[in-house]
């Protein structure tokens, strides 16, 4: 990212399309030419993994940190492989266009993939691209496909409420269970496999076209997940399976409690006993399937604030020092040039910063945070901006510019901007007054939510920390893709140098 460039923040759940969820179909394919058509470099996606409802439909709460999520693949192109017909989708059930249907586009994409499953299921085995799919992936998706068949055969229930010889993964039990499950297992195979599939053409597509994908990988995964059931002596758990100190942030100015994620925390020590091999199969797999990572909550990899599980709020947690120089080591040595971009938001200290320069990777600046409190000292202003860094004017956890302006900026931000700029900025221009501000930046690369192309009010957010409900639905239509101000956007490219 040492060119200067620019590109998109779309999620693929928010693409138009006539399944009621973004996917992996025509959609993707018309909006990555529409990204080059306008000279953008990047489309930046939020984590593709499994997501539930019970959950909150939220993309940083997985199951899995290696499997793909069902929701994204097309039907479309499922009927274009020939494992389903047209007069199967025909049928679709009519979803939102400017939001998405979690629970009715589940039920929906998992009767297609049943039906496909049931055409294929007695070729499977013969099939050398599901074997070799199977190999390559040997390390996750066998235990995957009992997590979920498990969890499946067992709902309500954590792992960690089992029965005893599935939770601690007895041997002899694990047999019988694939055996008495076959079935099921190769179904939840053969559903990876075709998003895999589905993905590989896509990034192909994109890459042969000239443009890039930018990925997202949360830093802690969720309890309940195939990884932590898999491999439990690398997360700080009892001897029932739970967690005895989880994940945060401290209190700060926004809250006085802080944050309790409540992911479990890694037992660094035996991270390092293993040479960390979890983490380096899961950088691997995810470099596999992008170009470009943002790596979340950076600083937890430098030191992380751990909180005892038995507490509801962050209080009384403590920090705790990472050992993420020998990580990233070994990384490097393992994996080459890290394609990394530092998520360095927060509370970022000394060792932090001293992390990323180490092994230069660029860090993000928000646009939105740079007009509070005297600029003179704000680090996010855009003349304290550095070229190894990419500038967001926002991202999914923010408001909108036009959301930010209304409700979070207050006089003082207000005035500010428009001291900065030079003239008085109001609610119908203040979009374009930051896509300027972000194109003139010295930041090598520039990364612009869609939303702030087109100017939506906090209607179009996509996720509000702290709350429950709404969040990770937003769509655009159709229409909104035709909007002028992505002719603008392509003006301001070309203008500030960011045209590639």
């Amino acid at each position: 990212m040492n060119i200067r460039s620019s590109g998109i923040l779309l999620h693929i759940t928010s693409l138009p399309s006539r399944f009621g969820i973004g996917d992996l179909g025509p959609a993707a394919y018309d909006f990555a030419d529409f990204l080059r058509s306008h000279g953008q470099l990047y489309w930046q996606f939020l984590p593709t993994t499994p997501t539930t409802e019970v959950m909150g439909n939220s993309p940083y709460a997985s199951w899995s940190a290696f499997a793909g999520n069902p929701l994204l693949i097309s039907p479309e192109m499922m009927v274009e492989d020939g494992i389903i017909t047209w007069e199967e989708v025909r049928d679709a059930p009519q979803g939102h266009a400017s939001h998405v249907n979690y629970g009715a586009m589940g039920i929906y994409k998992a009767h297609l993939l049943r039906l496909a499953f049931a055409r294929r299921k007695k070729s499977l085995n013969a099939c050398p691209h599901f074997a070799e799919f199977k190999e390559n992936h040997a390390q996750w998706l066998r235990d995957y496909a009992r997590f979920v068949t498990i969890m499946d055969e067992h709902p309500g229930k954590i792992w960690s409420q089992w029965p005893d010889p599935l939770k601690h993964r007895d041997k002899e039990a694990l047999e019988q269970w694939d055996t008495e499950h076959s079935d099921a297992i190769m179904f939840e195979e053969f559903v990876q496999h075709i998003f895999f599939s589905q993905w590989k053409r896509l990034r192909a597509y994109c890459n042969r076209n000239g443009l890039y994908l930018i990925g997202d990988i949360p830093i802690y995964v969720t309890h309940h997940s195939a990884d932590v059931w898999t491999n439990p002596h690398l997360f700080k758990l009892d001897e029932n399976g739970n967690p005895t100190h989880v994940g945060g942030v401290p209190p700060d100015y926004f809250s006085a409690t802080g944050q309790r994620w409540g992911n479990p925390v890694f037992n660094w020590e035996a991270m390092q006993h293993e040479k960390f091999e979890w983490w380096v199969h899961r950088m691997r797999h995810n470099i596999i399937l992008m170009d470009k990572i943002r790596l979340d909550h950076f600083r937890g990899f430098a030191g992380y604030w751990e909180i005892p599980a038995s507490e509801t709020t962050a209080i009384n947690g403590k920090w705790v020092e990472a050992p993420g120089m020998e990580l990233f080591r070994t990384f490097t040595l393992r994996l080459g040039m890290l394609p990394i971009i530092a998520e360095d938001l927060g509370v970022i200290t000394a060792d932090v910063r001293e992390l990323k320069h180490q092994f230069n990777l660029p860090g993000m600046k928000i646009l939105q945070f740079g007009f509070g409190g005297d600029l003179s000292r704000n680090p996010d202003t855009p003349f304290h901006h550095e070229a190894n860094c990419v500038l967001y004017t926002g991202t999914h956890d923010n408001s909108t510019v036009k959301g930010w302006y209304v409700t979070e900026a207050g006089d003082h931000g207000r005035n500010n901007l428009h001291e900065f700029v030079g003239q008085c900025t109001d609610l119908d221009n203040v979009h374009l007054t930051f896509m300027r501000l972000a194109m003139q930046s010295v930041a090598n690369t520039v990364i612009f939510p869609v939303q702030d192309i087109i100017g939506l009010d906090n209607s179009g957010r996509m996720n509000t920390p702290s709350t429950a409900n709404g969040n990770w639905e937003w769509r655009m239509t159709k229409e909104q893709q035709q909007h002028p101000m992505f002719n603008r956007l392509a003006q301001l490219t070309g203008l500030f140098g960011r045209w590639t």
